[in-house]
């Protein structure tokens, strides 16, 4: 097999930096165990910068190669691309879009399935419209007097809710309001993040994860994992990254055969119907009635020590390594 210049792309500058420089290091890893790829990782910061593991300054071109600052070293051509960036750019779509005006094979969703799983408001209308059971939720698109009555009828219809800013990841500018008193300063925080704001009803829950890949002509759906928050808190970014985090995981979930089978259904469903690639973390609530409803799906999953996705691919019985090796050489017609 003749050899393929991979680039690692990780960071991105955004609110998640830092966690995906961690999961570039599973990347890197993984990739290692495959001779034939000559892998270059290169940082984007926060200013558009791009620059290698070395210090080394460069820039991704639009002849799909990686141009140095020192002009005495050959630009190096790019063959594939990974783009290890969590949040903005890499889940919102953004780094997908160019490296489709350039032709640049990349591993993971594609643009338009990026952008709309990223978005809450998009991600639930398609889970509406696929009939898969998700949230009660109420959109807010400006922070005015009508929007704090809005969310204080919800919050007394429902008890509890959560406010979340729409195109951010997961955890981020998201926080849970019991107090009336607390709305307008909470959406005001919301906003802060993005230009539409998501309410939705608290679920008193467990939260089960899958993971949803692609590999040898299939998608593929684990056995749900589940997060354990103390005292059935919130799963915080803070939490879900800190060393001391009390939250801890069961790769297996104790649910039964029936409960595991409807979510890796709802799983499969919305993957293939949403049209996402390569791979997906899919999250779900599971109320004490039973009742499952689909949370959010993150499309490109934390690969850090701690993170489930890995865990729970590599109990269902793959190799990390050689699912990569799959994806990199379908990607590239080989």
């Amino acid at each position: 097999m003749n050899p393929i210049n991979l680039l690692l792309l990780c960071g991105g500058g955004g609110d998640e930096h830092a966690i995906s420089l961690l999961s570039a290091d599973y990347f890197e890893t993984s990739l290692a165990k495959l001779s034939h790829l000559n892998v270059l990782r290169v940082e984007l910061d926060d200013k558009g910068q791009y620059q290698t593991k070395s210090g080394q300054r460069c820039e991704l071109t639009n002849r799909r190669e990686i141009r140095f600052e020192d002009e005495s070293q050959a630009p190096w051509p790019v063959d594939y691309v990974i783009p290890c960036i969590h949040g903005y750019p890499g889940e919102t779509g953004d780094i997908q879009s160019y490296f489709e005006l350039i032709n640049l094979p990349y591993f993971g969703c594609d643009a338009e399935g990026s952008r709309n799983c990223f978005n809450k408001i998009t991600a639930k209308m398609w889970f509406s419209a696929l009939g898969i059971p998700n949230t009660p939720y109420l959109f807010l698109n400006q922070l005015d007097e009508q929007a704090i009555a809005q969310t204080t009828d919800a919050l007394a219809k429902w008890g509890s809710v959560f406010i979340k800013a729409a195109s951010q990841g997961s955890s981020v500018g998201c926080y849970r309001v019991d107090d009336a008193e607390q709305i307008a300063s909470t959406l005001a925080d919301a906003f802060r993040y993005s230009p539409y704001v998501v309410v939705e009803k608290t679920i008193q829950a467990r939260e089960l994860e899958v993971a949803v890949y692609q590999y040898r002509g299939e998608t593929v759906a684990t056995l749900p994992g589940e997060v354990i928050c103390a005292g059935g808190t919130f799963y915080t970014y803070e939490e879900k990254y800190a060393t001391d985090s009390k939250a801890t995981t069961r790769v297996v979930a104790e649910v039964s055969d029936e409960i595991a089978q409807q979510i890796r259904a709802y799983a499969v469903k919305v993957f293939d119907g949403m049209k996402l690639r390569h791979l997906s973390r899919i999250d779900f609530f599971l109320t004490p009635e039973g009742e499952i409803l689909l949370n959010e799906i993150n499309t490109f999953p934390g690969l850090t020590p701690i993170s489930m996705f890995p865990k729970m691919l590599a109990n269902h019985g793959d190799d990390f390594s050689e699912y990569l090796n799959e994806a990199i050489s379908t990607g590239l017609g080989r």
